[in-house]
Parts: C-alpha cells; sequence; structure tokens
C-alpha cells in the first residue's frame, strides 16, 4: 500500500466521522407523567383508593423513613407514594391513570417505591391505625358498640382467616400450597363491628390450618389472660374451624333441626358474617390482595403488603371513603369448612374440641346471664337467641347456686 493510498482512506475515515456526527438520534419520548392531584377526587380514589387528603396525610406521615432524592432526576416520596397506592389498588402499575403516573420509570423502580412505601408504613403507623384493646375501658366499649348494633352480648370481635395469592417461594413452596392447590399466605383477620381491623397476622403459609394460626397467635394468649384476670366476659366469634374457649365462640356441632342450637347458630352466624364483610372490602378496595392478582414477592415482603393494606383500609374507615365498584368474579379467599358440624375428621388440633363443648357452653351462658340478661331477660334473649324459656330458668337457677356457693365459701 503506497502512500497515496493511505491518504485515500483517511480521508474517506474522516467523511465517515463527520457523517456520524451529524446523524441525529432520535429520542424515545415517554409519556408526560400527570399530576395526580389535578384529578377530580371521585378519578383519585378510583385510582389510588384514597382521598387527597389521605394521601397526603401518609405521604407526610412517611416521608421521614424514605430517604429523599439523592439527584434532579431521583423520584420524589409523592410519586413513590402514588406509585405505591395505585399497585395496591390494582395489583398493577400498568392500568388507567397509573401508567401516567410511572411513565419513565422502570419496573425495578417501581418494585422499590412499593417496597420503601410498605416498609414505611409497617414499621410507622401500624401502631397507630391497628389497634386491638388494650385496657378495661377499650374492651367495654367495643362491647357495648357490638351489643348496641347486635343485641348479643360479649362479643369484642370476629375472627377469620383468608387466603392471599403469592408467587411459588424458592424456599419450602411447599408449606404455601394452600387446600386450593395454590400458594398462598393465610391470612388472620379480625375486626370490629364496624369492619375496622383489630388486628392481623400475616405470617403463616396457606397450608396452615386456621386453628394451628390462632393457637400460635399473640391474640390468641391475649384473650386467654383477659378471661383470667377479668370478671367479666369478653369472646371474639369464629368459625367451626376454630376450636371452643370461653374466651372464643363458635357454633354449636351435631346440631339438629328446628332447635335451639341451630337458631343459635343462625344467630352466631349472621353476626360473624362481618368478616367476611370486612374480608371482602379490604380485596375489594385493594386488588393486589385477589387471587388473580398474586403479588410477585417473597413471602415476608407479601406479609408486609397485606399489613399496610390493612392500615389503608382502617384510614379509609375511620374517614368514611366510599366504597369502590365491586370487581367482577372475586374470589376472597375464604373457604367454608367441607365438614361442617363433624369435627372429629377435621383437624388434629380439634379432636377433643366436641368432648367440652357442651361444658364451655353451659359456663359462657351462666357468665352472660351474671353480666347482661338480669334486667331483661325474658324479653331480648328471648327474641335475639330464641332460646327457651326452660332452659333460662335453669341458667336462672345456675347464676343463683353460683352466687349462693360464693357467699357462703
Amino acid at each position: 500500500m503506497d502512500v497515496e493510498d493511505v491518504l485515500i482512506i483517511n480521508e474517506v475515515n474522516n467523511d465517515l466521522l463527520e457523517a456520524v456526527e451529524h446523524v441525529e438520534i432520535p429520542r424515545v419520548r415517554m409519556g408526560a407523567r400527570v399530576n395526580a392531584f389535578e384529578l377530580s377526587d371521585a378519578q383519585f380514589i378510583k385510582n389510588f383508593r384514597l382521598t387527597k387528603e389521605l394521601t397526603r396525610v401518609v405521604i407526610e406521615s412517611v416521608s421521614p423513613f424514605i430517604n429523599p432524592p439523592s439527584r434532579i432526576s431521583a423520584l420524589t416520596v409523592e410519586t413513590k407514594v402514588l406509585v405505591a397506592l395505585h399497585f395496591y389498588g390494582h395489583g398493577t402499575y400498568q392500568e388507567g391513570v397509573g401508567k401516567h403516573i410511572t411513565a419513565g420509570i422502570g419496573q425495578a423502580s417501581v418494585s422499590r417505591c412499593i417496597r420503601d412505601v410498605t416498609v414505611a408504613l409497617v414499621n410507622n403507623l401500624m401502631d397507630q391505625y391497628i389497634k386491638y384493646p388494650r385496657n378495661i375501658h377499650e374492651l367495654r366499649e367495643l362491647r357495648n358498640r357490638f351489643y348496641r348494633k347486635y343485641n348479643f352480648p360479649g362479643i369484642i370481635g370476629c375472627i377469620d382467616g383468608t387466603h392471599i395469592a403469592i408467587v411459588r417461594p424458592n424456599e419450602e413452596e411447599h408449606i404455601y400450597v394452600n387446600r386450593k392447590n395454590y400458594h398462598s399466605l393465610n391470612v388472620q383477620l379480625i375486626c370490629d363491628e364496624n369492619l375496622r381491623i383489630l388486628n392481623v397476622n400475616a405470617r403463616f403459609p396457606g397450608s396452615c390450618h386456621d386453628s394451628h394460626i390462632w393457637r400460635h397467635s399473640q391474640i390468641s394468649g391475649i384473650m386467654e389472660n383477659i378471661y383470667r384476670h377479668f370478671n367479666e366476659t369478653f369472646f371474639l366469634l369464629g368459625d367451626s374451624g376454630y376450636p371452643l374457649r370461653p374466651w372464643l365462640l363458635t357454633p354449636l356441632p351435631d346440631f339438629l333441626p328446628n332447635t335451639p342450637e341451630e337458631r343459635f347458630n343462625d344467630r352466631l352466624t349472621s353476626i360473624r358474617s362481618i368478616i367476611e364483610r370486612c374480608n371482602g372490602l379490604l380485596k375489594n378496595r385493594f386488588r393486589c390482595l385477589l387471587r388473580h392478582r398474586v403479588l410477585h414477592y417473597r413471602p415476608e415482603v407479601a406479609g408486609n403488603i397485606v399489613n399496610a393494606c390493612a392500615i389503608l383500609h382502617n384510614m379509609c374507615i375511620e374517614n368514611n371513603v366510599a366504597e369502590p365498584v365491586e370487581a367482577p368474579n372475586m374470589d376472597l379467599g375464604i373457604y367454608p369448612i367441607e365438614n361442617y358440624g363433624h369435627r372429629e375428621g377435621m383437624n388434629p388440633d380439634l379432636q377433643g374440641c366436641k368432648t367440652i363443648t357442651r361444658r364451655n357452653y353451659k359456663k359462657s351462658f351462666s357468665q352472660l346471664m351474671n353480666e347482661h340478661i338480669l334486667d331483661s331477660f325474658s324479653n331480648k334473649i328471648q327474641k335475639y337467641l330464641y332460646i327457651p324459656m326452660y332452659l333460662l330458668l335453669h341458667l336462672w337457677t345456675i347464676r343463683f347456686c353460683v352466687k349462693w356457693k360464693k357467699t357462703f365459701t
């Protein structure tokens, strides 16, 4: 190659470089992010489930616990909260206004937003918005509210489990497979008469039975201590999947049609349905918890998302936020006991329950007589519990004997 060839090659290269420098590379233009607070109130609630005022409360509450933006292009706390709220409400961030809120934000960044906001909510607002009664005055107030609404003495809450679908975990995945054959968390919820969540336990895998979760929950010990230390009746209502205790009332087993036991069970079931309504409202408002959405997070993170949704649910209840339109074909993850009334084959934890059922009910009713029935037992109890008069007289006799025994011993 002579000098002339080298000069020609250099000239061609220079022309190519000059041409490349003048090529205009088209920029990928993302949709402009909308200002969510400029939406109408109805549109805002539809997309984020909270009112604008409540959303600002959440932003102010979690701001000190979320790292501030380190650069101009970083996401603000407001954007992170809106991204998380939209995900809680819809189970996706690519729907409706959500795709404009997340415009230009990668999926990994959206996932970090959800994690950051979830942790901040659970660590700093859980005790403020999810409160189980802590003293005798709060217990009495809760019991009185139930009594005023349902005319059934002694109740302070209703309990049930609900399944939250999760993606298959990497470790011990078999323990998360529930009896409907999908991976889930079995979440224990307790609510009051106004559908407000008093306690949430989202730590147990889907294969765990409701009675197992109850037995290992902190609330079980709290209720037993209340029973042993206070000379008053306070109990929760549960379905037949729970063991009968003086502090946990469940339906009578092996009842016959057209009997007082059947009417008692009907009354109990009617009141206990509020926990199912609570579950339904929680999942309809925060649809990331619905079965077909499936939380694509580790069980620990999914449990925190459930807790965060419970916090926001209570905020909505306290502030009378309108309920969203019910989702079609909604699977609430609440599965009835298949062998209702026949506890022997259901669960080893309940094997001994049947033998103590009658004794515990007798004791529970005598306590109810002592505390609530004396003023108008012939009217209210027969009207609301449908107990025959001979049974009322029997309970009255028990009360008199107990009182006589205390007097002379």
